[in-house]
């Protein structure tokens, strides 16, 4: 259910998308260049799944940057912006990650592919439901 309110969940998942735009300098979705097909997400987990994760850092900052809280903070972000939200962190459990007190999280070597349910009413449901008789009834 959106209820356009800020919660704990999407805190976690915006933190996730940001901190790539951060580590790497590129914005999420940059909507006048065709040549990305790719979300910016997409692309850091494909780079993870390589084995080449600290390739995404921003090149201006030359060698100027811990490579161990670069990959950390890496991986935090693609765990708060996992597509299965029932396999995000809480935010207690980023901070941990983040201040290196427990382990970097285990992530499939490829994105996975977000599902969706579309929750199942009854008939008895007070719901109403659109039919394709109740369209034509309207027009």
């Amino acid at each position: 259910m959106n209820t356009a309110k800020a919660s704990k969940e999407s805190d976690v998942y915006s933190f996730g998308v940001v901190v790539p735009e951060i580590a790497t300098g590129h914005k999420s979705r940059n909507p006048g260049d065709i040549s990305n097909e790719k979300g910016l997400i997409e692309w850091v987990w494909d780079l993870y799944g390589k084995g080449d994760l600290i390739s995404a850092v921003d090149q201006r900052l030359g060698t100027d940057y811990d490579a161990k809280q670069a990959e950390c903070l890496m991986m935090a972000g693609l765990w708060c912006a996992h597509p299965d939200h029932t396999m995000r962190p809480s935010v207690r459990q980023v901070i941990q990650v983040l201040n290196f007190e427990t382990t970097l999280p285990s992530l499939p070597p490829k994105m996975p592919i977000a599902t969706y349910h579309v929750p199942v009413h009854s008939a008895s449901s007070s719901v109403p439901s659109i039919t394709s008789t109740s369209i034509e009834v309207g027009r």
